[in-house]
């Protein structure tokens, strides 16, 4: 299994984020990217390395699943940020105000010439800091996740895109839960163009993959699955729930299978075979899965109870589908295992394969 790192991801390491109400140290940390790539180099799976994509390749890449608007606005975000006051390159950004769009009569059609009103504008969230190398990370993270589609596109069977920050919360036009570009997305798509004719997204990460389902909402194409916490009770809330099935000539395709807080790995383990056997039956050639490790019974932001000892199982099962498969590095918080649980679930997805 290949495995490309983003070299540009320590860029992106932001100071604060708002949660639960009140300001804390980041949880999507450096280190997190750092512990995986040590373990893969003590227990090697495969090459390493960092993707090799021409830069306008890159660009139209994510350009077929973001909106301009917004790309341009990440692309010059950090400038602008500065620009309004020298201080503020000590500091990070985070939005205070958004536009409700399709309530209350607020517009979101109509780009604002006030910076703080323009993060808003692109952010579900403020726990998503914005930094002087966020824009470059995010570009380089989208870069692993299209050097990983082209691996299988020339014939690999499974390929890692190891990079933070995180991308399945990023929709077409919106950025939140720490990520700004959609790696699992722009993969998909690749593979869609590389001559796939049905991709699959099953979502393993405690959170809903919220970005990833409205990317692909409309879409026959590709079938998006999430196993997550109930978004009743969990992160990020507003998408996740069983009735959301697809809409237009997408209804159908999208699954998802909300747990309640504190499910073990057999409620969770059933629900990954409910995801796989759907998988299946839309007749997938190429499988992406967005690998959040946060379903570990020791994450500080999550809710599910899984242990070391389930993740090489986890890869086996994810390996039953008998597909070609992507993965992108997602969640995952307990930063001293997340290494380990990470290289337990791809080692034995590979043993299996």
């Amino acid at each position: 299994m290949k495995t490309f790192h983003n070299p540009h991801h320590a860029g992106h390491a932001g100071q604060q984020e708002m949660f639960r109400g009140r300001m804390v140290p980041c949880h999507e940390v450096p280190a997190r990217l750092d512990f995986v790539l040590a373990e893969l180099e003590r227990r090697p799976l495969g090459p390493l390395a960092p993707p090799t994509v021409d830069d306008s390749d890159l660009g139209a890449a994510i350009a077929r699943v973001h909106d301009p608007r917004y790309l341009a606005f990440l692309a010059t975000a950090w400038d602008q940020w500065v620009a309004m006051d020298a201080a503020n390159a000590q500091r990070d950004a985070l939005p205070s105000v958004w536009p409700l769009a399709n309530r209350h009569g607020f517009r979101n059609d109509v780009l604002p010439r006030n910076f703080a009103a323009r993060l808003g504008l692109f952010s579900f969230d403020s726990g998503s800091p914005l930094t002087a190398g966020t824009w470059a990370a995010a570009r380089g993270g989208a870069a692993c996740a299209l050097a990983a589609a082209r691996a299988l596109a020339n014939g690999d069977r499974s390929a890692f895109a190891l990079s933070r920050p995180p991308g399945h919360h990023a929709g077409p036009d919106f950025l939140g839960g720490y990520c700004f570009l959609n790696n699992a997305a722009i993969a998909a798509q690749a593979l869609r163009e590389a001559g796939h004719g049905k991709v699959a997204v099953l979502d393993v990460d405690y959170h809903h993959g919220n970005g990833t389902q409205t990317i692909f909402y409309e879409r026959a194409d590709v079938f998006t699955a999430s196993i997550h916490g109930d978004p009743a009770t969990e992160y990020p809330f507003f998408l996740g729930h069983a009735d959301e099935r697809g809409a237009g000539a997408g209804l159908g395709f999208n699954l998802n299978l909300p747990l309640p807080r504190g499910s073990g790995v057999k409620v969770w383990r059933a629900a990954l075979d409910t995801a796989l056997q759907a998988v299946r039956d839309f007749g997938a050639s190429a499988l992406v899965v967005p690998l959040g490790l946060d379903t570990f019974e020791g994450d500080p932001i999550s809710g599910f109870t899984l242990k070391t000892g389930d993740y090489a199982a986890v890869g086996a099962a994810l390996a039953s589908a008998g597909l070609p498969t992507v993965f992108t590095f997602e969640g995952g918080y307990a930063v001293d295992e997340v290494g380990t649980n990470a290289v337990n679930l791809l080692e034995g997805f590979q043993k299996a394969a």
